[in-house]
């Protein structure tokens, strides 16, 4: 499927580009390391049991043991956190996904300056495979909570990203001006529109602040946002939260097309890292038309839409029809109008019957850049399952993301038009959560996401 919103190389570098990313030890804390249960039996099983009786002994000093089985991170395990760009974005998409949405509860310019400092302190440590806080779960005091919550002491890093947005509810409130910000909120941050067929839920939708966590461990992923929520205690709360599994997009061409859950190739279009003037076109924010906006150059702007299946009634229908919805085959993805999965829909030619090989009405037609300016997308979604309604139904879909240079230009035009026609989206398809966020450019050792915006 296309870049839109639905279907549609190695780490993170300085200059957005692709690198492979070398490993890096993945200790859990700084300090010295606890042996673990874990570990010991390891060091026994690898012939280590004359090891294991000395630690018992007394011979062996604690550090010199778990030296020989503290963990490290496998090769590319490790995506940088520091760069001119913010990592998640053109990174190779990982597997699982931990997004919230959180609302400043205060109200004071210098308490939140702070929170974005601690916020970037404990995402480089943790993006890193260490501990959040300098004495991580369990070298500080016994008598005081510890600075990690300890979940992921013997998982490593599992190229977890985390990137950092401003929605526009941190500018402005009730209609004044929040942390004296006043002409800062770039023109481009809008209020998204209501689209034809919404039914948004208030409490998926919005937000002051927003942090996409990725990684390849689910456990890594809930980690990172766990400690970012308890770090703001008293400065933000949550508002919403998304859990993802299976991305649904590849953002890189070493990467296979993935599925969504009605089963089809997912993302064939979507925009790729290696692909840079493109990015650069239809991704990266510039400096804006205002002295005001210059703080977002070279970031973007992450639209999130939670998009509900209908599986059900998918499930009941036939392939033929499906594949007419979607404008691809099922199995190899190709367009209808002939192909493999990466040759470009031809929407002019037609079949025995007159009619256009690919349908008026579907996805891939309404959703291709030629029917939208041209405009193109980077999406990184993920599906979701919720368990159920309470009516026997699965509260499943596709968790949608997308970064734009500009989401006046390159996604509410392509959704509304999408609302309207696409007969995928009107019958099996519903909108329940939302949100638009600033994602600024990314920031130096020292620095902190954001600071241009408090400059």
């Amino acid at each position: 499927m296309s870049g839109c919103p639905f279907g549609g190389s190695p780490g993170h570098t300085p200059d957005g580009g692709s690198a492979a990313v070398p490993g890096t030890p993945a200790a859990a804390t700084p300090g010295k390391r606890r042996l673990s249960r874990r570990g010991l039996l390891s060091l026994a099983g690898a012939g280590g049991a004359g090891a294991v009786a000395g630690l018992a002994a007394g011979f062996l000093d604690r550090d010199a043991v778990a030296a020989q089985v503290a963990p490290l991170a496998a090769p590319g395990d490790v995506v940088p956190f520091h760069g001119d760009r913010q990592a998640g974005i053109i990174t190779p998409a990982q597997d699982r996904l931990h997004l919230a949405a959180f609302d400043v509860v205060t109200e004071d310019r210098a308490e939140l300056i702070r929170l974005l400092r601690d916020w970037t302190a404990a995402a480089e440590a943790m993006t890193a495979g260490r501990g959040a806080g300098s004495t991580g779960a369990v070298d500080g005091p016994s008598d005081a909570p510890p600075e990690d919550t300890g979940e992921t002491l013997d998982l490593g890093a599992g190229k977890l990203t985390l990137t950092i947005g401003f929605g526009p509810g941190l500018f402005e409130k009730d209609g004044k001006t929040r942390f004296g910000l006043d002409g800062r909120r770039p023109d481009a941050l809008i209020d998204l529109p209501h689209f034809p067929g919404d039914d948004l839920q208030p409490g998926r939708t919005g937000g002051d602040l927003v942090v996409q966590a990725c990684a390849d461990d689910p456990q890594v992923a809930v980690h990172a946002i766990r400690n970012l929520a308890r770090i703001g205690f008293g400065q933000t709360r949550v508002r919403w939260s998304q859990l993802g599994f299976g991305r649904t997009s590849s953002t890189s061409r070493s990467q296979t097309t993935p599925r969504n859950l009605f089963g089809f190739k997912d993302g064939t279009s979507n925009l790729k890292a290696e692909d840079t003037a493109l990015l650069d076109e239809h991704v990266w924010a510039g400096p804006g038309t205002r002295p005001g906006e210059a703080w977002m150059a070279g970031g973007t702007y992450l639209v999130a839409r939670r998009i509900r299946m209908h599986i059900e009634i998918w499930d009941r229908t036939s392939l033929r029809e499906q594949e007419g919805l979607i404008g691809r085959t099922k199995g190899a993805g190709a367009p209808l109008s002939g192909g493999e999965e990466f040759t470009a829909p031809d929407f002019e030619i037609r079949g025995r019957t007159g009619d256009p090989l690919i349908p008026l009405d579907a996805h891939v037609r309404l959703a291709h850049s030629s029917r939208n300016d041209g405009v193109r997308m980077l999406r990184r979604g993920y599906n979701y399952a919720d368990g159920s309604d309470g009516l026997g139904h699965l509260d499943a879909g596709l968790f949608f993301i997308a970064f734009v240079t500009d989401p006046r230009t390159h996604y509410v035009p392509m959704q509304l038009a999408m609302a309207k026609e696409d007969t995928l989206a009107l019958e099996y398809l519903k909108h329940t959560g939302s949100g638009l966020f600033a994602v600024p450019p990314g920031t130096a050792a020292g620095g902190f996401i954001g600071e241009g915006l408090f400059a």
